[in-house]
């Protein structure tokens, strides 16, 4: 076995997956052409979208100007398109007045101009224009709702999409009739295009009718006035046979599947055998950490279905039902049923990150977690099970010293783990 100090492999494999799906990695090759005869105007939103906005400049060969809304300590130094930061993942008022900003912007275009529209995970509250009749304290409130109801994104975004005066590909209807090209870096399951960011520019097939029925699904109320927004089909989008989303292009430039293979390859050059075991697993934070930890342990002790030293890697976007009243994101959650369920195992080493850097609504990434790290926290008084019934991974982690803290890392392919076992 090659001499491994796991912590340090398990943070070296974090950087290199967040490394490998940065803008300016990612984006240069599918930068369009410039318009020779009209204007080229930048908009976009995302937790990348600065630094996305950052390396069109970098590369970019003639007159551009525009404006992006990334969130909080997101932003990035640029000298021809405005960065705005706002609220998320529960949209602000700089949100509203930035997505009004932009669509304002678009208004008037020729078909000689060209669009460019940079769209990151999180743009879905960053761009928080509601529909007509739609208060932006509504929209808030269902936000919140939804984060705390175990939805998935793609169910989140199905609802947003329809109470909202912007995404849903309305954004491009009002670049009409430019040319609108939209690279994406994809935080959702399965890298659908018109899902990310709640697809402001892209055509939606889902429906008022679906969306009503996700917000009974899990229970949520909505004020009367939203509930006929949704019935009287008012909310609806545009679908995929509009003729007005002609000549329109989108790429998707960075997804998990390359966060995970750059973190196996990394694994690898340490002397580890890397499998990846999805790039879209969903499901409740604290289910997907005990199905890793049942892995994780017939690896340790039987050697199947893989033997060690290995490293199993994986991604997604897991979600968290709020019971408790402690802290933590969807990874601190993940971690902590892990490290409880592995009950201490030998040889076991995990890291659950986000690889935007902010573990849900925190400040840090995530956590990493060893052999010793349910014994150390008992010694400290702390229980994990009870900890995880509180949802306090933040806890749990900071007080054994293990969150990961990186800061904003200006990119967003959703959620990162691996689990080392020697």
């Amino acid at each position: 076995m090659p001499d491994i100090n796991p912590r340090q492999l398990l943070l070296d494999m974090y950087t290199a997956a967040v490394d490998a799906v940065s803008a300016e990695k990612c984006l240069p090759a599918f930068l369009p052409k410039p318009s020779i005869t009209g204007r080229t105007l930048v908009i976009g939103a995302g937790k990348g979208a600065a630094a996305m906005a950052q390396t069109v400049e970098r590369h970019w060969e003639g007159e551009l100007s525009g404006l992006v809304v990334t969130r909080y300590g997101h932003g990035a130094d640029c000298k021809r398109i405005e960065v705005v930061e706002a609220a998320h993942p529960v949209p602000d008022e700089a949100g509203r007045r930035a997505a009004g900003r932009i669509m304002d912007m678009v208004q008037g275009l020729s078909e000689n101009d060209l669009v460019l529209c940079l769209i990151s995970g999180g743009g879905s509250a960053l761009l928080a224009l509601p529909g007509e009749g739609i208060t932006l304290e509504e929209k808030q409130a269902i936000n919140k709702a939804l984060l705390k109801s175990g939805a998935t994104i793609s169910e989140m975004n199905c609802v947003r999409k329809h109470f909202s005066a912007i995404k849903g590909g309305r954004l491009a209807l009002a670049c009409a009739p430019a040319r609108v090209v939209t690279l994406l870096i994809s935080d959702v399951p399965g890298d659908d295009p018109g899902v990310i960011a709640s697809g402001p520019t892209l055509p939606d097939p889902t429906t008022c009718a679906q969306a009503l029925a996700i917000l009974n699904k899990y229970e949520i109320a909505v004020p009367p006035v939203m509930e006929d927004y949704l019935a009287s089909g008012a909310g609806e989008t545009p679908k995929p046979n509009d003729p007005r989303f002609t000549g329109n292009s989108h790429h998707v430039i960075a997804t998990a599947q390359q966060a995970l293979e750059a973190a196996a390859a990394s694994a690898r050059a340490a002397g580890i055998t890397p499998y990846i075991l999805s790039d879209e697993m969903e499901g409740e934070a604290r289910d997907v950490g005990m199905m890793h930890a049942a892995l994780a342990r017939q690896i340790a002790l039987r050697g199947q279905p893989f033997a060690k030293p290995c490293v199993l890697i994986s991604g997604g976007e897991t979600t968290v039902t709020v019971r408790g009243k402690g802290r933590g994101g969807r990874n601190a959650e993940f971690l902590l049923s892990f490290a409880a369920t592995v009950g201490g195992q030998r040889g076991v080493h995990a890291i659950a990150c986000d690889t935007d850097g902010i573990d849900g609504s925190e400040d840090n990434a995530g956590a990493i977690c060893g052999p010793d790290s349910v014994a150390r926290a008992e010694a400290m008084g702390m229980r994990a099970r009870a900890m995880l019934d509180n949802n306090d991974g933040y806890g749990f982690f900071n007080a054994l010293g293990d969150l990961i803290v990186t800061g904003p890392t200006r990119t967003n392919v959703n959620d990162f783990r691996a689990i080392l076992i020697l």
